[in-house]
């Protein structure tokens, strides 16, 4: 067996909110063999997998009676260009950060906007991760996974995975699919997206006219680190809650109660309302009940002061759900995946 085990092992490390929940069984694969290896494993001893990446989109409430399979894969590739578009390969192991960083030192065009997102390559197809305008769907030429059920590999065009608003296939057939690497078409010639949020205000303000990816890249990592905790400091899992997407007319009646009620079109009879107006303008930010409590400064990120249980985190965002569907009939989804 090439696997390392180990029983009875904490997780404190591995989620971002540091819950120190302990897996039944724990190991981390770095190739293809022994994701099958462990999978075998886990079929042998009747136990369920749990697959984890930076666990930075995850909340555990209790141990883990599963074999908790981190993936550990890495590699960087360019697999080939035509024209403009360069075609690039990342194994589901990379760092999400580091490997945007790398596409931008290689003079790729892309994934500047999504800069400073924590998690790992693997995770970012399963909820289809957006910030600033650009999601993952945007820059998407396929991926490889490996089919739980079967064993086979499989490989998934953009129609195959079914993305949509932090949601995709991989996430509502959840435990069938295994991604192994991510493929994304980008550019050598930049197609910058400035118009969502402070963008390109931060720009101007730094008196940069003329962006490049790169400097787009270091204007939303500093507005991220303004607005967000670093996990290593804080433990959180970044937005705890979706963006709400309601009908016109909810919309229309909250705006003629709310004048300054943040609101997006979304097109089909819908608006995407911003959960972290509705959390703040029900008074929940800063709110604080032991080390379980809502960030000071964003609304949309609960936090662990230290000792919080996954449990406790879970109770105060069910609070928080029931408050907000009271005031203003509007039901938030939480964002990462409960254990």
């Amino acid at each position: 067996m090439s696997l390392q085990l180990h029983e009875r092992y904490s997780l404190k490390p591995f989620n971002t909110f540091g819950i120190d929940a302990q897996a039944r069984l724990f190991t981390e694969v770095s190739s293809d063999d022994q994701v099958r290896e462990a999978l075998a494993l886990a079929a042998q001893r009747g136990l369920p997998v749990l697959v984890l990446g930076g666990g930075s989109n995850l909340l555990l409430t209790r141990d883990v009676e599963a074999l908790v399979l981190r993936m550990g894969s890495r590699g960087l590739r360019i697999l080939g260009e035509e024209g403009d578009q360069v075609l690039v390969e990342a194994e589901a192991g990379e760092p999400w950060h580091p490997f945007v960083q790398w596409t931008l030192a290689q003079g790729l065009a892309g994934l500047e906007n999504l800069s400073l997102i924590p998690g790992t390559v693997g995770a970012a197809p399963m909820q289809n991760i957006g910030a600033y305008g650009v999601e993952i769907k945007d820059v998407f030429a396929g991926l490889t996974a490996l089919d739980r059920q079967t064993g086979a590999l499989r490989e998934f065009n953009l129609a195959d995975c079914a993305f949509a608003y932090r949601d995709s296939l991989f996430k509502q057939q959840a435990g069938r699919w295994l991604i192994l690497r991510v493929r994304f078409a980008l550019r050598r010639t930049a197609q910058l997206h400035l118009e969502y949020g402070p963008v390109r205000q931060r720009l101007q303000a730094q008196g940069i006219d003329s962006p490049t990816p790169s400097d787009v890249s270091r204007a939303i990592c500093a507005i991220r680190s303004e607005k967000l905790p670093d996990p290593a400091e804080l433990g959180n899992a970044g937005s705890f809650f979706k963006n709400p997407l309601v009908p016109v007319a909810l919309a229309e009646r909250l705006r003629a109660e709310h004048a300054d009620l943040v609101s997006y079109a979304a097109g089909e009879g819908q608006v995407k309302l911003a959960a972290g107006w509705l959390i703040e303008r029900a008074g929940w930010k800063g709110f604080r009940d032991g080390d379980a409590g809502v960030h000071r400064l964003q609304a949309l990120v609960l936090v662990n002061y230290g000792d919080a249980s996954g449990a406790q985190l879970l109770q105060l965002a069910q609070r928080i759900q029931a408050d907000v569907a009271a005031r203003f009939s509007v039901h938030l989804e939480i964002e990462p995946n409960v254990i």
